[in-house]
């Protein structure tokens, strides 16, 4: 009871070891509701691994994956239940996350950082889907480029490596725009820059989609790199908005 009394205090108020209590609180909610979350996930291993097969169902009409050794099985629900328990416990820990920083923070950061939070994670969940939606023409195009004679077989553990790789390389390559919008809000560059620097920066973002795309398919590479071009251009639109209220609220 009194951890959660204080929480109520300023963060200027509070000591070295008040702010380990509440860090401490805040870590202990976030473990149960992972741990709780990846029991559910276990309990639903199923119905989550039937959708995750789903890429593969839709390429190959016998879609089963083998397993090479006695404990890979468990494994394998091991960690899609860690998976599934980090995920669905997401709005959890993000919130105990914010709710420990923002004491910190004055009340125009708060009220600018919250859109900032939740950008970010709508656009890393914008970008796992756009993976999964990718990997089923990743998985064509690996199965024909080896030529007829070879006819592919995958280990669970492959399968579920590459899949998880390209969710979270997706989720966090789609962070892109905050961290443009962000430098843009703080003066770092300024939406003129990055108009001029147009021709050069889509040159970077297709040579980083080629490199970061772990299947290194040409599908997946320009899955990403087409709304990283879009959320730069997005980004200078969005640049020139917060430049032009900054006018506005200076002459006021």
């Amino acid at each position: 009871m009194a951890v959660f009394q204080k929480r109520s205090k300023s963060s200027d108020t509070m000591t070295l070891f008040e702010h380990l209590a509440e860090l401490r609180s805040r870590l202990i909610v976030s473990m149960i509701a992972f741990v709780i979350c990846a029991t559910v996930a276990f309990a639903l291993y199923q119905p989550i691994l039937s959708f995750l097969l789903h890429p593969l169902c839709h390429v190959q009409k016998n879609c089963q994956l083998i397993a090479l050794g006695p404990i890979d099985m468990l494994s394998i629900r091991v960690k899609i239940a860690g998976y599934g328990g980090i995920i669905l416990s997401c709005p959890v820990w993000s919130y105990e996350i914010w709710r420990f920083v923002t004491p910190g923070l004055t009340k125009k950061e708060r009220r600018i950082g919250l859109p900032f939070v939740v950008s970010a994670f709508l656009l890393f969940g914008l970008g796992a889907v756009v993976a999964y939606l990718t990997y089923p023409h990743a998985l064509q195009f690996f199965s024909v480029v080896g030529g007829s004679a070879i006819k592919p077989t995958y280990t669970a553990n492959n399968y579920f490596n590459l899949l998880l790789a390209l969710l979270v390389i997706f989720g966090l390559t789609f962070e892109f725009p905050v961290v443009l919008v962000g430098l843009e809000f703080a003066g770092v560059v300024t939406p003129k820059q990055l108009s001029n620097w147009r021709k050069y920066s889509v040159l970077g973002l297709l040579t980083a989609s080629a490199v970061f795309t772990p299947s290194s398919d040409p599908f997946s590479m320009f899955a990403m790199f087409i709304p990283l071009w879009i959320f730069y251009e997005a980004s200078i639109i969005i640049g020139r908005i917060i430049t032009r209220k900054k006018v506005q609220a200076l002459n006021e």
